[in-house]
């Protein structure tokens, strides 16, 4: 018997909180009435059955602030619904991994009615996000109380209340007991061993725990790198024919680490269930904008915006502006060499180890000047990938990273470039590279981690003061929780951290050959940085909603390309080195050719390479296709061959290729 929304009980008056919805302070009683009977009502009935209730009662918001703020949580059956509805794919009794479905419940390892930790604490608050997201306007003309704030059949509530300034956020909360031993297997001692990955995705989800597991992997995978690069750099520094076989390695190893990435994440993501969870319709963006209409493909009237219009804006003034940006940071690149000029020549002039200090001074501060430039060329490309008016979370996400990795490319190797091929300064290039991966990484720790741990702690000082200062009979523990985690910064993704990445890749293997140390600057980092960045997600910034991920997405044909281009430099830093040169004293047409064709060879090896390593490991692909097997035959018996009249037949094999479309 398949179990209805209409069984669920939503009026119990205590529960678990599990996300945290903050209105704006003058917001109206008609409004928040509205609000929560469509919170709390039944599905059948427009709502979201979900439990709900303020964090104060009315008396206490006599002597508080902080009035509306309101607690969220749902019951046990509305979660498993929810699950359901959503896909979520759990293990099975027979080591499958199958999407759940509520009414096959105790077919799941672990299920049972008294466990409450079937599902993880993270996916019950993405399931109460996405009731929330799903609340739509169903007769309501505009939002009660606000007549400005239009509303049309179809529209989601939570994004129109988000975008008229009503709501001023939603966010999960921590749980302090799940969280502390999370902290004690994670950070808190500095030893050396594996993170708890599956830990972390249990408590913030699986697109945050594939970044510390890449992180961790990634870090692992630059050891072999830092312990052959520091022989060559304590004792063949000028040899640089030598450096043929380090850099051969490099390119080898650029391949394999990230092929072999590819089978750990299909392992990790198989054991989650996100590699075989089916895609969801993507909704609108909350920013979306355009004349109302009917969406073709879903029938729901939602705002509909001309593509060329979106074509025109990115090809007449986002692309101009992007250029005009690379051009002012070619400009700021040429300033910096006339610093490291102005610096040279008066080392020479005086000689005094003053001086010599001061040579490293104009690396520094263009370093710092990269990373000022990087963050704020970061806002300008959100407020124009904004304005460009993407329907879908997913198009918007593409466009930034397309122009942040851009700009960072230019930005953070322009100068290496210059200095590599056009002044053929090894000894600047191994001093410029160095400061700038060593300088990077200090601001990146300060700017993440320490700055914003230190104004957290100093916040969280004065909001205790305050409880304990409160005479109200209150849960002071809940409404401190509360109150300090609505003022923590808002984690805004895995963008940034994976640029970090992407940008120290970047600086080990496009110039392996010349600066082989860079290998070991970035292992030492990167232990630093798994603390750091740990950290920053338990005490610093709100708990983000988990996010079902099957792989890091663009960030691995970013790191593919990144490979691609090492090669080419590689080589060609080889080809100018003066030992390679002298085997080619008449013809440097030779040389030319040559140097071509080993890069042609490497990338040839790198393409084969990457060809031979399956992405996924037999065992997953077996059981993948076994999958897909087991759902073609279901829908053999829901739609089984059979004559609709007398001149048509609906044909199995025409379901089959739908089934896939739809897959």
């Amino acid at each position: 018997m398949k179990v209805t929304s209409s069984a669920l009980d939503t009026c119990e008056s205590s529960f678990t909180p599990l996300v945290v919805l903050e209105l704006a302070q003058d917001v109206k009683e008609e409004t928040k009435e509205w609000l929560k009977n469509r919170i709390i009502s039944k599905k059948e009935d427009g709502g979201a059955q979900l439990l709900f209730r303020p964090l104060l009662n009315k008396y206490e918001k006599e002597t508080l602030e902080n009035q509306n703020l309101y607690l969220v949580g749902a019951s046990k059956i509305t979660l498993l619904l929810g699950a359901e509805a959503m896909g979520l794919v759990k293990e099975c009794n027979d080591n499958t991994m199958r999407a759940f479905t509520y009414g096959t419940r105790y077919n799941f390892k672990d299920f049972d009615d008294d466990n409450d930790d079937f599902l993880t604490m993270a996916e019950c608050q993405f399931i109460i996000k996405h009731e929330l997201e799903n609340l739509r306007a169903r007769d309501e003309k505009m939002i009660p109380g606000y007549p400005q704030a239009k509303l049309y059949p179809g529209k989601s509530l939570l994004r129109r209340l988000l975008t008229s300034g009503i709501v001023i956020q939603v966010f999960p909360l921590h749980d302090n007991e799940a969280l502390k031993k999370l902290e004690d297997t994670w950070y808190t001692r500095f030893t050396l061993k594996y993170q708890p990955i599956d830990h972390i995705r249990g408590y913030f989800g699986e697109t945050i725990a594939l970044y510390f597991g890449f992180l961790e992997y990634f870090t692992v995978a630059l050891i072999p790198m830092a312990v052959i690069g520091l022989p060559y750099y304590l004792f063949v520094w000028e040899d640089y024919d030598k450096y043929v076989i380090f850099a051969s390695f490099n390119l080898i190893w650029s391949t394999v680490i990230l092929e072999v990435w590819k089978r750990g994440c299909a392992n990790m993501t198989y054991r989650w269930g996100t590699l075989v969870m089916k895609r969801q319709f993507e909704e609108p963006r909350p920013g979306f904008h355009g004349v109302l209409g009917i969406n073709p493909v879903t029938g729901r009237k939602e705002p509909l915006y001309p593509s060329y219009k979106r074509q025109l804006r990115i090809y007449l003034v986002s692309l101009p502006f992007v250029c005009l940006c690379l051009y002012f940071s070619l400009y700021v690149m040429m300033i910096y060499f006339d610093m490291e000029a102005w610096a040279l020549s008066l080392h020479e002039n005086s000689g005094s180890e003053w001086t010599s200090v001061l040579l490293y001074v104009p690396s520094i501060i263009y370093a710092i000047v990269i990373e000022i430039m990087n963050r704020l060329y970061r806002y300008a490309a959100e407020f124009l990938t904004s304005w460009e008016n993407h329907r879908l979370e997913s198009a918007y996400q593409n466009h930034l990273i397309l122009k942040v990795l851009v700009f960072n490319f230019l930005n953070c190797f322009a100068s290496l470039f210059y200095i590599a091929f056009v002044l053929r300064d090894m000894k600047l290039l191994r001093q410029s590279l160095a400061t700038l991966l060593i300088t990077s990484q200090i601001l990146n720790q300060i700017m993440e981690s320490l700055l914003p741990y230190w104004l957290q702690r100093k916040h969280h000082v004065q909001v205790k003061r305050k409880v304990q200062a409160l005479k109200a009979d209150i849960d002071a523990t809940l409404y401190e929780q509360v109150v300090l985690e609505k003022e923590m910064g808002t984690y805004l993704g895995t963008f940034d951290d994976y640029l970090e990445l992407f940008l120290q890749f970047g600086y080990v293997s496009l110039f392996s050959c010349v600066y082989p140390l860079a290998a070991a600057f970035a292992v030492l980092n990167n232990f630093t940085e798994v603390n750091s960045d740990a950290l920053k997600m338990c005490r610093v910034l709100k708990r983000p909603f988990s996010e079902p991920s099957a792989n890091i997405g663009v960030w691995q044909l970013a790191f593919e390309t990144m490979s691609v281009i090492s090669v080419v430099t590689n080589c060609a830093l080889i080809g100018m080195s003066p030992q390679v040169n002298a085997l080619f004293p008449e013809s440097k047409l030779d040389l030319v050719l040559i140097v071509v064709a080993v890069e042609h060879a490497l990338l040839a090896l790198k393409f084969v390479l990457a060809f031979a390593i399956p992405d996924k490991p037999r065992h997953i692909q077996m059981k993948l296709a076994r999958l897909e097997f087991e759902s073609l035959e279901a829908l053999k018996q829901q739609f089984p061959r059979k004559t609709v009249n007398q001149d048509s037949v609906v044909d199995f094999e025409y379901l089959m290729h739908l089934s896939r479309c739809l897959r």
